[in-house]
């Protein structure tokens, strides 16, 4: 007869929701559940009352395309920013660890992927178009391609490269100190700050 789980089914079920969590497997979920449950008075009430909050006001940016409590975001609503500058991610995680590291001023665009043929992900289904739009609205001097330093990521920052050609904006990509392979979300701070400032023209 097979034994019942211990926790309960309620607990067991949270357990294998936060071990679906990125960077948490099934051994760190359970310590987490075990560590809600111990304060359940106090950080487990905090926990569920900021979810909650972030379920009932959470929204994608109609400008960037950041997800934010906001519309337009605290970004693009920030008005010290530079206008003149547009950086170019492919995830919100990007655009999360670039802004962390407080070194890139301007404004920036969310892709919401990169170009993949094996995934079948064209420039149709990438916010490129709307790149495109904000660019030929004017007053943007520079796109710098923030790519993740993957074939997939060059591809998508090259492609770019060749439809910002015809319009006048200079093109820049962070330089390639960046690991091969590696992603922004990853990289620590000192890495993604000299990548921002040896930044250099697309060839």
């Amino acid at each position: 007869m097979a034994s019942q789980d211990p926790r309960g089914k309620e607990i067991g079920a949270l357990a294998a929701a936060l071990a679906r969590l990125p960077g948490l497997g099934p051994r760190s979920a359970r310590r987490a559940v075990l560590w809600l449950v111990k304060r359940r008075d106090t950080a487990l009430v905090d926990l569920l009352a900021s979810l909650t909050a972030v379920r009932e006001t959470l929204v994608e940016c109609q400008v960037c395309g950041n997800v934010d409590t906001a519309n337009p975001c605290h970004v693009c609503a920030d008005p010290r920013r530079d206008d003149r500058a547009l950086c170019v991610v492919e995830d919100v995680a990007d655009l999360w660890a670039l802004d962390r590291a407080k070194l890139f001023t301007g404004r920036y665009h969310v892709l919401g992927g990169r170009l993949s043929a094996l995934d079948g992900v064209g420039p149709e289904d990438l916010a490129i178009g709307a790149l495109l739009d904000r660019i030929d609205a004017g007053g943007v001097d520079e796109v710098v391609l923030a790519m993740n330093a993957t074939l997939e990521g060059q591809t998508t920052a090259h492609y770019i490269a060749e439809r910002l050609e015809e319009r006048p904006v200079r093109v820049t990509q962070l330089a390639h100190g960046l690991p091969v392979g590696g992603e922004l979300d990853y990289m620590d701070e000192g890495t993604l700050a000299q990548a921002l400032r040896a930044r250099r023209p697309v060839s």
